[in-house]
């Protein structure tokens, strides 16, 4: 009887252990280095920033974060790669503008941003800058749709590629103030700069960082931000809606997503850490100076942010019957 007794209590005491061990690994995550893939170049803007955001996070967490850059295609070849990856909060994708607009462009992206995606964390969003070369006769974004009009098809624009956002961005200026304006694509927003400081570009969209020394040598000049309002980093540049670009906002956005079925206390814990993150002054100062406003919240508002901005541009994708090769 001692002996039955005893076996029923070691079994139990099994069954009880196994109940345990999931809630166990759950409190032991992050057991092992977290992988945050950045699909765009080393030292670009965007890597820049993930850079940033990842060593302060691996600070708050007291764990290991290692970025990794997977480029190519506009930056769908990283978030094909994420979206195939073990959901077990290992591996995370540092996304920006191009994650809604290339998905938005291509139906070859490899990936699709709402489905195959769970949101983790919000982290900042920032209007891209309006730039003309020195050249062109226009003061202000009025003189230039007036002067885009008077000369239909003999102005270009530069982007990073088809798809990219300074490509949709400016198919939304056309759109929006019935200018036609040429488009040149480039395989990198580098190219396009060096042909609009060169003359043979009239006119593109660039961050905020790349346009101010520009601006400060009159290399180029800028004549609107692609935001609602302006920015505190040109406080003198009227926003597109000032200057009669009617329901035009664009704006570049970071957080962080993971394959979906990713846990969801690890979710939780990625954004309660982002939050800290985000709380301390010189994470504000940094992420400002990228002419960018600080997005804290739940991972539901980068999910909000990331299908807006999925539609809208798949929306004028349609009505302007864009097509991409």
């Amino acid at each position: 009887m001692n002996s039955l007794r005893r076996l029923l209590v070691a079994a139990l005491a099994g069954i009880g252990a196994l109940a345990a061990a999931p809630a166990a690994l759950a409190q032991a995550w992050p057991a092992r280095p977290i992988r945050l893939v950045v699909p765009f170049p080393p030292g670009a803007g965007t890597d820049t920033v993930a850079r940033f955001v990842a060593q302060k996070l691996s600070e708050s967490m007291a764990a290991t974060i290692v970025v990794e850059n997977r480029t190519g295609a506009g930056g769908a070849i990283g978030a094909a790669e994420v979206a195939k990856a073990d959901p077990d909060g290992y591996t995370l994708l540092f996304v920006a503008s191009p994650f809604t607009t290339v998905a938005a462009a291509s139906k070859q992206a490899g990936y699709d941003p709402v489905q195959q995606f769970v949101p983790v964390a919000p982290i900042a969003v920032g209007p891209l800058a309006f730039v003309v070369h020195p050249d062109v006769p226009a003061a202000t974004m009025r003189e230039f749709v007036e002067y885009a009009r008077r000369n239909p098809g003999k102005l270009n624009y530069g982007s990073a590629g088809p798809g990219s956002v300074n490509h949709l961005a400016l198919e939304l200026f056309k759109a929006r103030t019935g200018t036609d304006v040429a488009h040149v694509p480039y395989r990198g927003i580098a190219d396009a700069t060096k042909d609009l400081l060169g003359g043979q570009l009239q006119a593109m969209t660039a961050s905020i960082p790349a346009t101010l020394p520009l601006a400060a040598e009159k290399r180029v000049r800028v004549l609107a931000v692609t935001g609602e309002r302006r920015i505190a980093q040109l406080p003198d540049v009227p926003s597109w809606q000032e200057q009669g670009v009617p329901d035009a906002n664009v704006v570049n956005y970071w957080g962080i997503v993971a394959p979906v079925g990713t846990p969801r206390d690890a979710v939780a814990k990625l954004n309660a850490a982002v939050q800290k993150v985000l709380a301390q002054p010189d994470v504000k100062a940094r992420l400002e100076r990228e002419g960018a406003e600080l997005v804290p919240g739940a991972p539901e508002r980068l999910g909000a942010l990331i299908e807006r901005d999925l539609a809208g541009w798949r929306r004028l994708i349609a009505e302007a019957r864009l097509t991409f090769e």
